[in-house]
């Protein structure tokens, strides 16, 4: 075996081997619970007959199925602020590896809720497997882009985004009548989220530790080596081991920034305000809802009911689709390029959207355009918005500051995911045909943020992007300072 297929295989295995465990689990637990809606509804309202000797009322029904579906974000914002802390104590790879603890013992609970008559226990199963998917969405990436070569850098991290939409895929089709979604499966469809944390707890010891980790953090340079040596095959390691000494003597003396000091440093104020726009834009750009339509939207269509959870399942597809070319294209096309991209296609065709929704009661052929803006807005979100945001933190902030970055990007994802499902049926019911409005302004100020502020980071050491930051801060700084008037203009003008 040559020294490149040596390195390609060890390093595609870590990818996969994180990532089964890790995002994958964060998409498939976002849609398993879609299926089993009626069935556990229904295990509900037995329950509390049988212990009380009354029926629920429907109304009472819907708020408790709506607190076991609003627990999960619940869960995973408290696992985005657990996932710093472990990311430091425990490394990358054993913070990934203690966190399947928390789907196993939901997959548990969730399982066994039905023999033991309580609803209650699926709403902890809930819980744990949030706080599983919070963990895994900041560690994930942040492992995989420290192990991964600079010129793969984009690549390796990008598949987060690839194992989240194969995850929603799959929840999918899982949760399909044939397979689990039926009223007697329905408790190991719930459990079934403990088969791909098994496999990581197979796979993953075996595979090495984070070397930035081991360098920069822990001081031990021999088993940063040894890690290096695995996963880049015995092929001359001089320059980058050059670079992450540099890293390591540019931080020297520091340690890991708590939350509330990565938040005062005045140095990354602007690192820290990208962060804020892109993980609450990938929330608030309205693709979730987009999937709130796509039942009603196929069925006006004139796709037959039973068939449309067939075809909803092209709708995850989609996002799969895009996640899979993005990751190969990533690190040619570069980061930038592609969210600005992303949500400038989605501006347009959320644009689109609202005409045809608009317009659906008088023109026969405007639900298939509806259907065509469904599938056209979840891939330009692929395009870059869904992968890239997850692995930013990842390269503009060094070692130091690195966890607690990934704790704000976590924290807004599942905030702004709790907000937008609780905001979405108001604006629905204010907007009408027009609900897309707010999200079309998400798009667009996003795409000009990118644009104007974001530097690319493309086959750049931290210490580059850290100095693109820095000038751009001085140059803004010194135009401030330099402004005096319109009298200093026509001075210069003269």
């Amino acid at each position: 075996m040559s020294q490149a297929q040596s390195m390609g295989r060890v390093l595609l295995l870590t990818m996969c081997a994180a990532g089964i465990g890790g995002t994958f689990q964060y998409g498939y637990n976002l849609t398993i619970i879609n299926a089993p809606t009626m069935h556990i509804q229904k295990f509900v309202n037995e329950t509390w007959l049988e212990r009380n000797g009354q029926q629920l009322d429907s109304q009472v029904i819907t708020l408790i199925w709506s607190i076991i579906v609003s627990v999960y974000p619940l869960g995973g914002f408290l696992g985005a602020l657990l996932a710093g802390p472990m990311a430091i104590r425990l490394g990358r790879k054993k913070s990934l590896l203690f966190n399947n603890l928390f789907v196993i013992l939901s997959a548990i609970l969730c399982g066994l809720s039905r023999p033991a008559k309580s609803f209650e226990m699926i709403v902890l199963g809930r819980i744990l497997a949030g706080l599983n998917s919070g963990v895994s969405m900041n560690v994930q990436p942040m492992y995989l882009s420290e192990s991964a070569p600079m010129k793969l850098r984009g690549t390796v991290a990008m598949s987060s985004a690839a194992f989240t939409a194969l995850g929603l895929v799959l929840g999918q089709v899982i949760g399909l009548r044939e397979i689990l979604g039926s009223e007697e499966c329905w408790p190991f469809l719930l459990a079934s989220n403990a088969v791909p944390a098994m496999l990581q707890l197979f796979v993953l010891p075996w595979l090495p530790e984070s070397p930035r980790y081991l360098l920069i953090d822990l001081k031990d340079k021999d088993s940063c080596i040894c890690a290096l040596q695995r996963l880049r095959g015995h092929s001359d390691l001089s320059l980058e081991m050059e670079q992450m000494l540099a890293e390591q003597a540019a931080i020297k003396g520091q340690r890991p920034k708590s939350l509330c000091e990565l938040i005062r440093e005045p140095t990354l104020r602007r690192q820290i305000l990208t962060i804020v726009v892109l993980s609450s834009a990938m929330q608030l750009c309205g693709n979730d809802s987009m999937y709130f339509y796509a039942s009603s939207i196929f069925q006006e269509a004139g796709i037959p009911l039973e068939k449309i959870q067939y075809v909803v399942i092209g709708t995850g597809s989609c996002e799969l689709v895009t996640s899979i070319t993005c990751t190969v294209f990533i690190d040619r096309v570069g980061r930038r390029a592609l969210v600005m991209g992303g949500y400038s296609l989605m501006s347009v065709w959320a644009v689109v959207f609202m005409v045809a929704l608009s317009q659906q009661g008088h023109v026969s052929w405007m639900p298939y355009l509806s259907m065509v803006c469904i599938f056209a807005y979840i891939l330009s979100f692929g395009i870059g918005p869904a992968g890239v945001t997850g692995i930013m933190p990842g390269e503009i902030f060094d070692q130091m500051a690195r966890p607690a970055a990934y704790m704000i990007c976590g924290s807004l994802i599942w905030i702004m995911l709790f907000v937008i499902g609780l905001a979405f049926p108001f604006i629905l019911q204010g907007l009408g045909h027009f609900c897309f409005i707010p999200f079309l302004v998400v798009c667009v100020s996003t795409a000009l943020y990118v644009g104007i502020f974001l530097p690319e980071t493309k086959g750049k050491s931290l210490l580059e992007i850290t100095e693109d930051f820095t000038k751009h801060s001085v140059k803004r700084k010194n135009v401030a300072n330099g402004w005096s008037g319109p009298q200093e203009i026509k001075s210069t003008m003269l």
